[in-house]
């Protein structure tokens, strides 16, 4: 129902109309040291996907590799960034892998990567974590990723807020 005031045609609230604001353009992410992307803490695929798409040069590749292995390996895996870094998780055991961008190298840590067959090989100061790290010049060898990724996720995870 419209009604007139003072000669001008005022439209009721049922008639209005709702304007949403425009989008905000996404802002650029921070490239911290080695190329580390600076993503927000948060959970869910949006913020890995940022992250992974943030990551510079040909990490970028390596880590679309990884999050894709691991999501077709464990089609319910959770996601999330903390850190500054993907973690991956079972929902109620726990995260049981990141990674992480360096100048040369994405450096994958599995947090129990000690009970992994065959143990990865790079060691930790933390007698249960094992990292791989993956160089441009390296090919991933799916197969054992894939076995690593399986194996891990069976195992009770770190347990980060």
């Amino acid at each position: 129902m419209t009604k007139r005031v003072a000669g001008v045609k005022a439209k009721s609230k049922r008639a209005s109309t709702v304007h949403k604001p425009a989008a905000k353009a996404k802002k650029p992410v921070k490239l911290l040291s080695g190329g580390n992307p600076q993503v927000a803490k948060a959970e869910g695929e949006a913020p890995v996907r940022a992250y992974i798409d943030a990551m510079p040069g040909w990490k970028r590749a390596a880590g679309m590799e990884l999050d894709a292995l691991i999501t077709r390996t464990l089609p319910e895996v959770q996601k999330a960034v903390k850190w500054n870094s993907p973690f991956y998780g079972v929902e109620g055991k726990g995260w049981f892998l990141s990674f992480h961008t360096f100048k040369h190298y994405v450096k994958v840590g599995f947090f129990r990567g000690a009970d992994l067959k065959p143990v990865p090989p790079g060691e930790s100061k933390d007698k249960n974590m094992r990292y791989l790290d993956i160089r441009q010049s390296d090919g991933l060898d799916e197969a054992q990723m894939a076995k690593w990724v399986e194996q891990a996720a069976a195992l009770p995870g770190f347990m980060a807020k």
